[in-house]
This record gives structure tokens, C-alpha cells and sequence, in this order.
């Protein structure tokens, strides 16, 4: 039996590991404008300006890029506990942890493609200092005046061996929705997007033709307005920040993008979903054929290879090196 749908409120935060931790974070401070809520050991913990919770992302040293974990908060404590109940169940066992500032437990568990995620509900609300103390009072932080001003995290997706099986998991044990997927002739899905709100997608599964597990294609963070990606275009071009491609249009979800890259190696999204929302409780998934996908993007640009980077194929984003 599927979960009640509403157990998972929202994505709450993600974790990168970088091996460039210093050009890391001048990248999401200086030109997204995230601000740092803290550190701790070989982790720094930041937000986005419209984030009411303690972190929006946590960058770690590592000898690696890639993602460590995934963070997701319940709708309540008897959300969380259900949620734990039910992975157990499926034999997806985890361990129970508090080792992020501001949260409390995490039940801390993967996926079947060895991503981490982590499920919690306590959570600090963000109390701004005086010097970002917002002008309205129903946001939580002043927008920053430098860099792309991103407004929150908006989505996390993964690559993976098997993207049914992944999907499977935050469908199946999870809760989430599925939206819109891409099926090959073949019958094989290689890509799928979930939502656990009434946006569109909050997690993603893209095949990874490496066959590798457990890694990376992208972390995307939201803007205001289309304008912004063109801004932050302008802004990548003045700072030396590697644009991959965009700004374009994706035809899937219809999202205004840019792809850049951070120094530590990570791809970054910057997109601008045009406020689509999924509000219909029997909206039907979307299957995109290979004849579609073959047409690129919506406005005819290629579409970008799960395997590529900046420069050669990122086999050093492994979940732990």
C-alpha cells in the first residue's frame, strides 16, 4: 500500500562534497547569494534568502564532488515515524542521527542506487540578525543585494543505474508523485521527476550511462523571474563562472534554465519554473517517448547528456569517492 500522501512536507536541504571548499563557497555566496548560517568540522551550512528553516545547503570537504546527502522534512512526528516504519519494512533500515545544526533527529537511510537520504520533522525556524532583518515580516531573511539573489532550493536530481527503482522508492515508500518520465522504445525509463508538493518536481532520477551509482547530475536553486537566469548569465560571463548551456527552455516541466558549473565540480541549475504547479490530485503522468526526446529542448537546443561535465565525464563524482 502506498503512504498517505502529505507524510513529506518539502525537500528540505541537500549536501555537496567538494574538494575546493573555498572556491565552493565564494560560488554560493558571492555569486548566488546564499548566506552562511554556521560550520561545523569540515561542513559549512547556508541558506537561501526565502528559507525558513536553519540551512538550505551544506557544502563539505571532500576529496570528491558529488552529493552526500538529501534532506527531507515530514509534515509532523507521526509523519516521520510512519515514514521509518515503512522503510523498515521494505528492508531499507537506516540509523538515527543528530549531527546537522538547527534539526533535530534525521532517520538517515539510501536508496536503492546508494544516494543518502535523510527523513526528519524537529526543525529551528530561521530568526534573521539584525543586519538581515527583512523589511516585511513574513520573510524570513532581507534579499541579498549581490550576485543572483537565488530565492530557495528548488530541486535535486539524482543519476542513477536503475531510475525506476529509485523513483520506485520515493513513490512507493515516500509518498512523492510522479509527474512526467521519459520511456524509451526499448520499455526502459530514463528519467522520471516526483513531487512531495504542489510544484511540479522536487526530485529527479536521470539514467547514469556510466552504469555508475549514487551520483550526481545536478542541484537546482530558484529565481524570481525569467530575467534573473539572463542576469545570472551576464553575471557568470563577469565572473568566470563555467556556463555549460542556457539559457534555454526545457521542454519537460517547462523550466527556464541555466546550467553552470561550482569549482568543487558540481553542476548547479539556475531555473525559473514560471510558478507551474500541480494542483489537480489526479493529475497523470506524462510519458515522453524517444522520438520526442529526440527533438532536444523546446526550442530546439540538444539535450545535455547525463555523462557530461566540464571537460571530461564526471567519474570522480562517486557518493563517497
Amino acid at each position: 500500500m502506498a503512504p498517505p500522501l502529505g507524510d513529506i512536507a518539502h525537500l528540505g536541504h541537500v549536501e555537496l562534497l567538494t574538494p575546493d571548499l573555498d572556491g565552493s563557497l565564494r560560488f554560493f555566496t558571492e555569486y548566488l547569494g546564499l548566506t552562511v548560517n554556521g560550520s561545523q568540522g569540515a561542513s559549512v551550512y547556508l541558506r537561501t534568502w526565502d528559507d525558513y528553516e536553519h540551512h538550505s545547503l551544506v557544502l563539505t570537504a571532500h576529496e570528491t564532488s558529488g552529493p552526500r546527502r538529501t534532506a527531507l522534512r515530514a509534515s509532523s512526528q507521526e509523519a516521520l515515524r510512519r515514514r521509518v516504519d515503512g522503510l523498515e519494512a521494505a528492508g531499507h533500515e537506516g540509523r538515527w542521527t543528530e549531527d546537522e545544526p538547527g534539526l533535530g533527529p534525521l532517520y538517515v537511510t539510501t536508496d536503492p542506487d546508494g544516494h543518502e537520504v535523510a527523513l526528519y520533522w524537529e526543525s529551528e525556524w530561521y530568526r534573521a540578525p539584525d543586519e538581515l532583518r527583512p523589511g516585511l515580516k513574513n520573510q524570513p531573511q532581507a534579499k541579498p543585494g549581490h550576485g543572483v539573489g537565488v530565492r530557495r532550493l528548488d530541486h535535486v536530481n539524482y543519476l542513477a543505474a536503475d531510475v525506476a527503482a529509485g523513483a520506485d522508492f520515493h513513490q512507493r515508500l515516500l509518498g512523492a508523485r510522479p509527474t512526467e518520465q521519459i520511456r524509451l522504445d526499448v520499455g526502459r525509463i530514463t528519467a522520471k521527476w516526483l513531487t512531495y508538493t504542489n510544484k511540479s518536481y522536487d526530485v529527479v532520477y536521470s539514467e547514469d550511462r556510466t552504469g555508475s551509482r549514487g551520483r550526481l547530475h545536478h542541484v537546482a536553486f530558484a529565481t524570481d523571474t525569467r530575467e534573473d537566469i539572463l542576469r545570472a548569465a551576464d553575471l557568470a560571463l563577469d565572473t568566470s563562472v563555467f556556463i555549460e548551456t542556457g539559457p534555454h527552455k526545457h521542454a519537460i516541466q517547462q523550466t527556464f534554465f541555466l546550467y553552470v558549473y561550482e569549482p568543487g565540480g558540481n553542476r548547479v541549475e539556475l531555473c525559473n519554473p514560471l510558478t507551474r504547479l500541480v494542483l489537480a490530485p489526479d493529475w497523470p503522468l506524462i510519458t515522453w517517448t524517444e522520438a520526442e526526446r529526440a527533438k532536444g529542448q523546446a526550442w530546439g537546443l540538444k539535450t545535455i547528456e547525463s555523462f557530461h561535465t566540464h571537460g571530461t565525464p564526471p567519474l570522480d563524482q562517486a557518493k563517497d569517492g
